[in-house]
């Protein structure tokens, strides 16, 4: 009566049976075939249900379900997220004692799974996609991003050589030349000539800056040891590289981790009277003393828009600079860098055309979401000499014929996303005014908060206000000293952030506390920046009565 399971009962019996039989399965006791084991799976096969259906992760119905489900999900998170608290009220572990300990065993209806998701921790997010979000860069997202993503990781490309993914490379391909487009980069810097060939710079979509820094860090001290003609490695301690001081931290890092010594790391001091700019001046001076010292000056990294001050060094001077020594330029302008699709602020990067290798982020003001990184590079052989791989199992004839882009001959792994479906549907789907308007509305914002700032005696605005972001203190007077003020605005951005109402971050410029509003989530109104300053003053005013 039940064929199909007296099937699955026999084959599953075959090997026991066949040992059993065996002049030594014979003899079970003592014998290789113990009776515990017999036993068991017997009753493992015995306890498998009638009909049961196979495992199918990728049942169709399944992931129509799923989707419309988590669509939902997302759909009404951006609806409510406003009325979220934008800080959690949550301890470090909480989520342990939210949660199973232990993974299941047995499957649990979707319904179950997303649940515990609404219940456990959404409420423990810091909610990065608040209208009532300004700490740190905005991570901006969009519905064109966020259809683009989940498509990618629907097709789950490993795109590693162009055979295995076509699509996928040439997307990436297309969608950087379409930003390097929009940036009005030099046609260097294209992977794309105008005619359609290969070009002989190109692009990479890369998870960070981190990583754009590192790669180029490699090119750069590879191309240096040939160049002074080390053995090897043995001339990399006697490779520098140099940054300004407001440069961002993963810089430092990626130096250390590329193999540079510590103390060949140069960070040249900035100062108020050039807005914490890198100083050329300066720079020169570093790179003529080391190399009088034997140093061999390598990398040098200019940036559009810093973390701390959104200062923008002077691009096209620094590489005037970097030249006269032979050393590579990268631009960071991960922030900043969108900000120039707009003709007003173009100028910021004048000269790029001298550099070697820029990356901007997307991912922080373009309304990709992350991660999405894109490096630029003049000349792609001098990257991909340092990072390709070639292994047997890899080679193809499209790789061979050198008309195509292995993307993982420019990055530190070997497999990769498919992240330039999402940038190039942001792009398709916004066009360039949209894209444009985004930008200006948020810097317009910015500007208007400024405003406000500098009309109220009690704060100061520390550094001129470039781009979607304002710095600004509770400044010393009367009988607080800055070492008051100091205090006074690290008690006012624990008080705001408390409220759950708005979320700021700090930095030190100048050795003071400074607060950093940075405007652009992508929900964002007026109305939000507004609201965001009668906080402010609020909070300040019962800090004063105290």
């Amino acid at each position: 009566r039940q064929p199909t399971r007296h099937a699955h009962v026999r084959s599953s019996l075959a090997p026991l049976l066949s040992s059993l039989s065996s002049p030594a399965g014979s003899l079970i006791m003592g014998s290789s075939v113990d009776i515990a084991d017999v036993t068991a799976s017997v009753t493992s096969v015995l306890a498998v249900p009638d009909d049961k259906p196979a495992f199918q992760p990728l049942d169709p119905e399944d992931v129509r379900a799923y989707l419309h489900k988590a669509v939902d999900f997302v759909s009404d998170y951006y609806a409510n997220v406003e009325s979220m608290p934008v800080l959690p009220d949550v301890k470090p572990g909480y989520l342990q004692g939210e949660l199973m300990s232990s993974p299941p065993t047995y499957s649990t209806p979707f319904d179950v799974t997303m649940k515990e998701l609404g219940a456990s921790v959404v409420p423990g997010m810091t909610h990065w996609a608040s209208p009532n979000f300004f700490a740190f860069f905005p991570a901006t997202n969009s519905a064109a991003a966020i259809a683009g993503d989940l498509i990618a990781s629907a097709l789950n490309t490993v795109g590693f050589t162009w055979q295995a993914a076509p699509a996928a490379t040439e997307m990436e391909v297309l969608a950087l030349d379409w930003l390097a487009q929009l940036l009005r980069l030099p046609a260097t810097f294209m992977n794309r000539t105008s005619t359609g060939s290969r070009g002989t710079g190109g692009g990479i979509i890369l998870g960070t800056t981190s990583e754009a820094m590192l790669v180029t860090l490699v090119a750069a001290r590879d191309a240096a040891l040939r160049r002074s003609g080390s053995i090897g490695v043995s001339g990399l301690p006697r490779l520098a590289v140099y940054a300004a001081d407001q440069t961002h931290s993963t810089f430092f890092k990626a130096c250390r981790l590329a193999g540079f010594d510590p103390a060949n790391i140069r960070s040249i001091p900035t100062t108020a009277e050039n807005h914490y700019e890198l100083d050329p001046a300066k720079l020169f001076e570093s790179m003529q003393a080391d190399v009088d010292a034997g140093l061999v000056p390598t990398y040098v990294c200019a940036t559009v828009g810093t973390t701390s001050s959104n200062a923008v060094d002077p691009v096209g001077v620094v590489a005037e600079v970097a030249a006269l020594f032979g050393a590579w330029v990268h631009v960071d302008a991960a922030y900043a860098g969108s900000a120039c699709i707009c003709p007003e602020f173009r100028h910021h990067l004048n000269g790029v055309e001298r550099v070697d290798s820029i990356s901007v982020s997307p991912h922080k003001w373009l309304l990709t979401c992350l991660d999405c990184t894109c490096l630029y590079v003049r000349d792609a052989r001098r990257l991909s000499d340092s990072m390709e791989t070639n292994p047997e199992y890899l080679k193809n004839d499209a790789t061979d014929s050198g008309e195509v882009t292995d993307l993982k001959d420019m990055q530190v792994g070997v497999g990769r996303r498919f992240r330039g479906l999402k940038l190039w549907m942001v792009m398709r789907t916004y066009g360039t005014a949209k894209l444009q308007e985004h930008i200006r509305s948020d810097i317009a914002m910015a500007k208007m908060f400024e405003g406000l700032v500098r009309a109220d005696h009690r704060f100061e605005i520390v550094v001129p206000r470039n781009f979607a972001m304002v710095c600004f203190r509770i400044k010393a007077s009367g009988a607080m000293t800055e070492e008051h003020a100091d205090e006074a605005n690290r008690v006012l951005m624990k008080n705001l952030n408390k409220t759950g109402k708005a979320y700021i971050a700090h930095t030190v410029v100048g050795h003071r506390i400074v607060l950093r509003f940075a405007v652009g989530s992508s929900l964002q109104e007026e109305r939000h920046v507004r609201s965001a300053w009668e906080l402010i003053k609020s909070t300040t005013n019962k800090m004063m009565m105290e």
